[in-house]
């Protein structure tokens, strides 16, 4: 009787302890975030600001979540002007853009190498000011109306294509994208769709492209 106490004492203790292990391990399991980012600065655009009438500086702040899937915010600030068939207007301010992507193929050894697709919520807060809209009068003749400057703003959603390379060793990327944009919603003064929108481009259209060739640093 005593043996069989001893035994049956023996594996409950061989139970609890395997249950012990196993609870464990699953809590080994569960997901934590490490802290990780890359920020990156966009040349292209900033680079052709020196030879046209946009002027357009942007950056991003990416970090991976969870296995390929990462968080990305994008600001930057954008001045043009739209002046064509009659048109004059300016427009400048800034913009933000969150979103996310996933990394669809990466190199084994580098996690943060390969390429991605994703999608972004976009908006910006700008002035505008229209120097100049056509309006045609009686006869067919035309002539033209200013509008003081005021506050607008815009709402977008935006693709993400792309990828990611290292440079050499070290802990710096080539990230370049391209960016599909469709508007979503935009204010109006005195109900005239707006020329240019920062940050989006022209948008005398609901569609729009844009193209980013950043180098990013990897902290």
């Amino acid at each position: 009787m005593k043996t069989k106490l001893i035994f049956s004492f023996f594996f409950s203790i061989l139970s609890l302890l395997s249950f012990a292990q196993e609870n464990k391990e699953v809590k080994k399991e569960k997901w934590t975030y490490k802290p990780n980012f890359m920020v990156g600065f966009d040349l292209l655009n900033a680079g052709s600001s020196f030879f046209s009438d946009r002027k357009m500086y942007q950056g991003f702040i990416s970090s991976k979540i969870k296995n390929d899937l990462h968080a990305v915010i994008d600001a930057g600030f954008d001045s043009n002007i739209y002046q064509k068939n009659g048109y004059d207007v300016k427009a400048n301010g800034p913009f933000v853009k969150l979103g996310v992507f996933y990394m669809l193929a990466k190199d084994a050894e580098n996690e943060f190498n390969g390429f991605y697709v994703g999608g972004k919520a976009a908006g910006s807060f700008y002035t505008q000011e229209y120097m100049a809209i056509p309006v045609r009068g009686f006869g067919g003749s035309t002539s033209s109306v200013a509008f003081p400057s005021s506050t607008q703003s815009s709402y977008w959603l935006e693709g993400m294509i792309g990828g990611r390379v290292q440079l050499f060793e070290s802990n710096f990327y080539i990230d370049v994208n391209l960016q599909p944009k469709y508007m979503v919603f935009t204010t109006k003064q005195d109900e005239i769709q707006p020329m240019i929108v920062p940050g989006f481009g022209k948008s005398s259209s609901k569609f729009a492209m844009g193209f980013a060739w950043n180098i990013a640093y990897k902290f």
